[in-house]
């Protein structure tokens, strides 16, 4: 489903899958784990573009791009300190999917985020199906809540 809402919408496919992972990555759950993932998801972006953008000011240059990289790369791990920006593999992911888009983060935003809302939407609505499904299956007479064998 979601390659197909990709194609007609012309994001891209992989980014949005990687917004998905993020989600379902991120050690938060619910709201909160959706908000940070946005956040470190577009930070990554961010960090990305600098590092593009950056590395072309001194082309010729090639060990201070690799410099710059290494900057920010601490920097990516340093922000982890605020609460929002604490995911640091989701400000990787960010990042990596900018460099692979080759640095178009019109296209990788917009595919980051709806692949995250898909997450966000898979997630939830399966812990809500399996909720229900042990609400509505009665537990047999042997059973024991811990899962342990009664003998």
């Amino acid at each position: 489903m979601w390659g197909w809402v990709a194609i007609s919408l012309g994001l891209s496919a992989w980014a949005g899958f990687l917004g998905c992972t993020a989600y379902f990555a991120c050690p938060q759950g619910g709201l909160k784990g959706l908000g940070i993932s946005l956040c470190t998801l577009c930070s990554g972006v961010f960090w990305a573009e600098i590092i593009i953008n950056g590395s072309a000011l001194q082309p010729h240059m090639a060990l201070l791009g690799y410099g710059l990289t290494g900057v920010v790369a601490f920097l990516m791990c340093v922000q982890a300190c605020q609460r929002w920006l604490s995911f640091v593999p989701g400000t990787f992911i960010g990042c990596c999917a900018t460099f692979a888009a080759g640095g178009d983060w019109r296209l990788v935003i917009p595919s980051l985020l709806l692949g995250l809302l898909f997450g966000y939407g898979m997630k939830n609505s399966g812990l809500w199906l399996a909720a229900r499904r042990r609400r509505s299956t009665p537990l047999p007479d042997d059973a024991r809540a811990d899962g342990a064998e009664v003998r």
